[in-house]
């Protein structure tokens, strides 16, 4: 007989099936929904209803208040205090009074008394330059020139310091209002006697009923204002 080999028990292989996830634990997301045109699209605004309904853009004179019969009866004392207290206000003023002045050379800034010094020193800081007051007599305490100008009833006398300009400086003059004058041209003549060459004159308020801008004017001054009221 021949040897035969015995066969050995075929191995039952159990075929492994892929792993499952139960469906309950299947959470199929909706796709992305893609913005309409429609839906990205601004309406555009209709500018006629912009500016209707944004307030109107103030001015220097707005922050100016009138307070009736002050310092007498039957004067309209044109009050700048509200101007000054105002931030936006107050360097709008200041802005608007160096403008026509930019990329001009000035030496020093004048201002007079009293509320011009409050301005002169303002402007004289954006120019980065020197401030000198003219004060009312017997204020500055060191050597003085003086100079007397005309009141309604009486005279008046204005004061600066000798050494306060050198000759040949220019010199841009401050004040808050112009009325008839009489200060601002006394002024002039202290600076004047020192050499100085005035460049112009600014003020925040002109009354031209009064006849300062002229006067000034006729003196050889450029006057620059910000803005006018008319009457006293």
């Amino acid at each position: 007989m021949r040897w035969r080999p015995i066969p050995r028990p075929a191995r039952n292989k159990a075929k492994r099936r892929p792993e499952t996830t139960p469906c309950s634990s299947i959470v199929q997301m909706p796709p992305p929904k893609l913005a309409s045109r429609a839906g990205m699209h601004q309406t555009k605004r209709d500018p006629t209803k912009i500016e209707t309904q944004m307030p109107p853009s103030k001015t220097v004179q707005d922050y100016i208040r009138t307070i009736e019969n002050f310092p007498h009866e039957g004067i309209m004392f044109r009050d700048v205090t509200t101007l000054f207290a105002d931030p936006r206000g107050f360097r709008m003023a200041i802005d608007q009074m160096l403008h026509p002045y930019a990329g001009r050379r000035i030496d020093k800034v004048v201002g007079l008394e009293a509320r011009g010094f409050i301005l002169g020193g303002a402007i004289a800081h954006q120019l980065s330059v020197g401030f000198v007051p003219i004060r009312k007599k017997g204020k500055l305490p060191g050597k003085t020139i003086s100079q007397d100008y005309t009141l309604e009833y009486g005279q008046a006398t204005v004061e600066i310091h000798d050494d306060a300009i050198e000759a040949g400086e220019t010199i841009l003059v401050v004040d808050d209002l112009l009325a008839t004058g009489g200060t601002a041209a006394a002024g002039i003549k202290l600076i004047e006697k020192l050499g100085g060459k005035i460049m112009s004159c600014a003020f925040i308020i002109d009354l031209p009923d009064l006849g300062g801008r002229k006067l000034l004017e006729d003196m050889g001054m450029d006057v620059h204002v910000l803005c006018a009221f008319d009457g006293d």
